[in-house]
């Protein structure tokens, strides 16, 4: 059942990155952390007409069950599970912006204090490698080096998370960063902030949005005096 679950959920996802305009017919690709392994979409298959049966089964050496192949970048999605064991979802797309600046080999700068997002100072940007290798694989694990997201060059954007929600979530924050950026580059180079101010907002983003222990009884008892 809970197979199943995350079959839905990754179909869902898949379908919301062309919904959101992050990809378009069947580029970028989806995946999500499993018992054994990870679910991963197929290849070349549109997100649209994609079933829960649709989505391929893999163990994180490679192995694939299912009755169509798995995703190309499959080698990329298990690097990644691999190395950071607190990736619970990966999503990759070639959204407009990201891509752009992944052809310029930029890096995301602390232009804004949402890049902070993404884990540290900066979303880096890979070399080029071709896509589904294992040169792009390790290109992007080293990018995310204490980071949650990666510019991909000549190629688009990696962003994971603890659950599909989050991956995607994040892929959307990058986005728009790196529409906000190119649009500030238009006018010139925009001043950066610095790795203090930097922290200062990573330490503050480790609380957001954390509910609050529930107070006991007497305390709101006090409150309420």
């Amino acid at each position: 059942m809970k197979d199943l679950v995350l079959r839905r959920a990754l179909v869902a996802t898949a379908r919301m990155t062309s919904h959101r305009g992050l990809n378009r017919g069947t580029s970028g690709n989806v995946s999500v952390r499993c018992r054994g392994g990870f679910l991963v979409t197929p290849s070349g298959f549109p997100y649209d007409a994609m079933r829960p049966q649709d989505v391929v089964a893999m163990t994180l050496d490679g192995r694939a069950t299912g009755r169509l192949a798995p995703s190309s970048e499959w080698p990329m999605h298990a690097a990644v599970y691999r190395a950071r064991p607190e990736a619970g979802a990966v999503v990759h797309v070639h959204s407009e912006a990201a891509t752009a600046l992944a052809c310029l080999r930029r890096d995301l700068p602390a232009f804004h204090y949402m890049v902070a997002a993404a884990g540290s100072t900066s979303v880096r940007c890979t070399p080029y490698a071709t896509f589904g290798t294992e040169a792009l694989a390790a290109a992007a694990v080293a990018a995310l080096e204490g980071r949650r997201a990666c510019l991909l060059g000549n190629h688009g954007q990696l962003a994971f998370g603890a659950t599909l929600e989050k991956a995607l979530a994040l892929a959307v924050e990058v986005e728009g960063l790196c529409a906000t950026y190119l649009r500030a580059l238009s006018v010139g180079e925009p001043p950066l902030l610095s790795d203090a101010e930097m922290a200062e907002v990573i330490a503050k983003f480790a609380t957001y949005g954390v509910a609050r222990p529930a107070s006991s009884a007497r305390d709101r008892r006090r409150a309420s005096r």
